[in-house]
């Protein structure tokens, strides 16, 4: 079983054993050091004792409070859209995780060429430049660094800032904090004892609450900050080869493999059940997995042992797929939109903005 496997079904309670639970006491005292250290962090902050900094240029900030998974990539692209439907020029500036020039200060895209490959920006900063046609990224570890960058050879209008909850060296005008409706705080536990990366009170930070993953689920009542609830659905198969996309029901009675590296890949398998898609086996590989030649070489065996007819996986791998697509025959990425309950709450910050 690979770690974060291991850790997961630690966290969220599933492995019992002795050895488990001593395990579990002694990342105790790690995560209450971690916990203090981040409100330490966040009162320096709010004190003026660590500095923060303006850009000149509005600042959107998406992020959430527990390891992965509560849809942050998609949000972003749906403000991206949002902005640039009412003309504006829009800048993401992301960390560029997982990417070989992660920590660097590069310009993914332009808003009209993509300047990096998706080994070199990280899975989400290259799709979000090769989703939405004129988009700017850039990605640093110092986001505001980024940002002056973005303004000195970009002049974008308004700047969306990508995981930046925890990223308080760059002040933001509207701070959304991403909560899954069905598990906002994992166990209540701070790393390495649990999910969160930072402690529950960090939710004050937040000028808005939007509930993910809220499908057929009433939000808990964890804040009294405003909040909109949203809900992620699967929409059509997009072929790798290029082509339209297809409706899922184009695949009926055809044999799928379904295969993920992202933070959880079970909450996309069963998703593609709830589209009438029945896989005949699933495959799931590490967050923000660098495909190479055993992971492929993994995929094919397995195709070949199930007999499947096709392959289907989200968006964030599909984009690293590319010198692999022949060998792998006919793949799929499963498109995926963000979907408002009630977009008010969310639509009436993004106008005070403009």
């Amino acid at each position: 079983m690979r770690s974060d496997e291991y850790f997961r079904q630690l966290w969220d309670g599933k492995r019992n054993s002795g050895v488990d639970r001593l395990f579990m006491a002694l990342l105790t005292l790690p995560s209450l050091l971690y916990a203090l250290t981040l409100r330490l962090r966040g009162a320096a902050y709010k004190a003026g004792l660590f500095r923060s900094f303006h850009l000149t240029k509005p600042v959107v900030s998406v992020g959430n409070l527990t390891l992965g998974g509560t849809g942050k990539t998609p949000m972003v692209l749906y403000l991206a859209g949002w902005f640039m439907e009412r003309g504006k020029r829009v800048a993401v500036l992301s960390r560029g995780y997982g990417g070989s020039q992660q920590g660097k200060l590069r310009i993914v895209s332009d808003g009209s060429t993509i300047l990096l490959t998706p080994e070199e920006a990280g899975d989400e900063p290259y799709l979000l430049a090769s989703s939405v046609p004129g988009l700017s990224v850039v990605i640093g570890a110092d986001r505001y660094q980024a940002g002056l960058l973005a303004l000195e050879q970009l002049d974008p209008d308004i700047f969306i800032l990508d995981d930046g909850f925890q990223h308080l060296r760059l002040k933001r005008d509207l701070n959304l904090l991403l909560l899954d409706c069905g598990n906002p705080f994992g166990n209540g536990r701070t790393l390495p004892a649990g999910t969160l990366r930072e402690p529950v009170t960090a939710v004050e930070r937040a000028d808005l609450v939007i509930f993910t993953r809220c499908n057929e689920i009433i939000p808990p009542q964890v804040t009294a900050k405003a909040c909109c609830s949203a809900s992620h659905r699967l929409t059509v198969a997009i072929p790798l080869s290029g082509g339209a996309p297809l409706p899922f029901h184009a695949l009926e009675g055809l044999r799928g493999l379904a295969f993920a590296g992202i933070a959880q890949p079970s909450s996309f398998f069963e998703s593609l059940k709830g589209e009438g898609l029945n896989p005949v086996a699933t495959l799931a590989f590490p967050d923000h997995c660098n495909y190479g030649e055993s992971d492929i070489a993994a995929l094919r065996r397995l195709k070949e042992t199930c007999r499947a007819d096709y392959l289907i996986t989200t968006e964030k791998d599909a984009v690293k797929l590319a010198t692999y697509r022949e060998r792998l025959g006919t793949v799929y990425a499963a498109g995926l939109e963000l979907r408002f309950a009630d977009a008010g709450p969310l639509t009436s910050a993004l106008e005070k903005l403009l």
